[in-house]
């Protein structure tokens, strides 16, 4: 009995290993990352770094929350960040009372309070907006959005007004002992509450509530042929969507120990929107693709050039004509060619669309920095030059050399675009006839 026991032990893990190499992946990630940033020569890491890192947990959390009304039932909301921004000011108000009462409330619990906020505020703003669906439930959240922004800006007690909620994650009430002074600590922090979210949403989607908001979003009408009520559906979804926004809200206000209206506006809405659709809607893990490049660009990206929001918002456009998969669609795409063990027929098509591309990118490049130089940075006094390589703003060969690269690389991808796509389509149709899908 003892030996069967210890046979089936020593054949599940590698099962074990097998069916959750992603998740462990990521958390292996997450926990060596911080140290490729390590300042030996002080003993500390950067600070920007770890910042960055914690950011982009925290949008992932965010977009996967959102993913739950986007992805999972068809619900396109523009106020997703009143869940996000009122789990934040509990936080916020939480900690203060802590420290004012000195009420001995643990610190790794404060996502957790978050997350009531963001649940008390999806069943009070949920029971408007999912009375409607489609076009009608995207305008409801987009009008539950600019009210609350606007009542973050007159009711002082709660929101704090413009100067918002300043707060101190330093309370002295930690579980293990941990001061959380230092960016690192909240770091892990962090990771461990953005490991729970994720692993908690990704089993919602197994849930008899998760399959029947897919059902709700692919045939309405279907949904209530079999006995439930959509309404109630996008109702308790909203709810638990709003759990997790408020989850992420509540790590915000433990890295950033403030909050303002900022956290409630449509931006951060957009934001998360960005995130989910670009990385992929179609597939759980799309959505912490989308907050890589999302995070990426606005706190990296954006150190570089003050044009930042208008390559996000190309890139966006790009994805909506012509990969409305997202990343992970992309990715997804490639998976019937390659069981039939035909990738490798795929570099030289890649090859020949990579080189006019890389032109084109590089001219449009070019000429975008040389409009924003022209127009902001030589009224800054700034002086023009990319990658380290100063040019000159007024030499009329730079702007004909931006337009030829932008235009000709352009003519030349769509040239070899064609190439690409034949090759492509003819290995698709293959794989349909042999019956091999993604």
């Amino acid at each position: 009995m003892s030996t069967q026991t210890a046979g089936a032990s020593a054949m599940s893990a590698p099962s074990f290993l097998r069916r959750n190499w992603l998740w462990l992946f990521m958390l292996a990630l997450m926990l060596v990352l911080p140290w490729l940033f390590y300042d030996h020569d002080r003993g500390r890491h950067s600070g920007f770094a770890i910042t960055l890192l914690s950011e982009i947990a925290l949008v992932a959390v965010f977009a996967l929350s959102y993913n739950m009304l986007m992805g999972q039932a068809g619900l396109l909301s523009f106020g997703h960040a009143i869940l996000f921004g009122v789990g934040a000011y509990f936080v916020a108000h939480t900690l203060n009372f802590i420290k004012a009462s000195e009420v001995p409330i643990p610190i790794e619990l404060m996502p957790l309070v978050g997350g009531i906020g963001g649940l008390v505020c999806g069943i009070i703003a949920g029971y408007v907006a999912t009375k409607q669906r489609a076009t009608a439930f995207a305008m409801i959240t987009m009008g539950l959005g600019e009210l609350l922004t606007a009542a973050a800006l007159m009711f002082m007690t709660f929101f704090g007004g413009e100067g918002g909620i300043t707060t101190d994650r330093v309370v002295d009430t930690s579980i293990f002992g941990i001061p959380y002074t230092r960016p690192i600590q909240v770091y892990y922090l962090i990771v461990a509450w953005a490991m729970i979210a994720a692993l908690l949403m990704y089993l919602q989607t197994q849930t008899p509530l998760g399959k029947m908001a897919n059902a709700s979003r692919d045939n309405y009408e279907r949904t209530q042929f079999v006995g439930y009520d959509p309404r109630v559906i996008r109702y308790w979804q909203f709810i638990l969507s709003g759990f997790f926004a408020g989850i992420a809200g509540g790590m915000y206000c433990l890295v950033y120990e403030i909050v303002t209206f900022d956290t409630l506006a449509a931006v951060r809405s957009a934001n998360a929107l960005l995130a989910t659709y670009i990385g992929g809607a179609i597939g759980f893990f799309g959505p912490i693709m989308g907050a890589v490049l999302v995070v990426g660009m606005q706190s990296g990206v954006s150190l570089h050039t003050s044009a930042w929001l208008l390559y996000l918002g190309v890139i966006f456009i790009a994805m909506v004509i012509y990969a409305p998969g997202g990343l992970l669609g992309l990715f997804a795409n490639h998976i019937p060619i390659a069981r039939m063990g035909r990738l490798g027929e795929l570099a030289v098509p890649y090859a020949r669309v990579l080189v006019p591309g890389l032109i084109m990118t590089a001219g449009f490049i070019l000429f975008v920095e040389l409009v924003t130089h022209q127009t902001i940075g030589a009224s800054q006094g700034k002086k023009f030059g990319i990658l380290g390589w100063k040019l000159d703003p007024d030499s009329p060969l730079i702007w004909v050399g931006a337009i030829v690269a932008m235009i000709g690389g352009a003519l030349w991808l769509r040239h070899q675009g064609r190439f690409f796509m034949a090759k492509w389509n003819a290995l698709m149709e293959d794989a349909k006839a042999r019956g091999i899908v993604a």
